[in-house]
């Protein structure tokens, strides 16, 4: 998935590993998915269509 941000949105990434489940993805220290709050990973295209609407707004 980073791959593919980093390739269609230009956006540098970041990946932390950790335990526990945790899949979390953050912009400028904002929580636009957690997988933690929504008890689901994220869609296929989910993250990318997030990243991209923010990149319009």
């Amino acid at each position: 998935m980073a791959a593919d941000i980093a390739r269609i949105l230009d956006y540098p990434t970041k990946i932390h590993q950790s335990s526990g489940g945790v899949f979390e993805i953050e912009v400028d220290g904002e929580l636009i998915f957690s997988k933690a709050k929504l008890g689901r990973f994220p869609a296929e295209g989910e993250v990318l269509d997030l990243l991209s609407s923010r990149a319009v707004s």
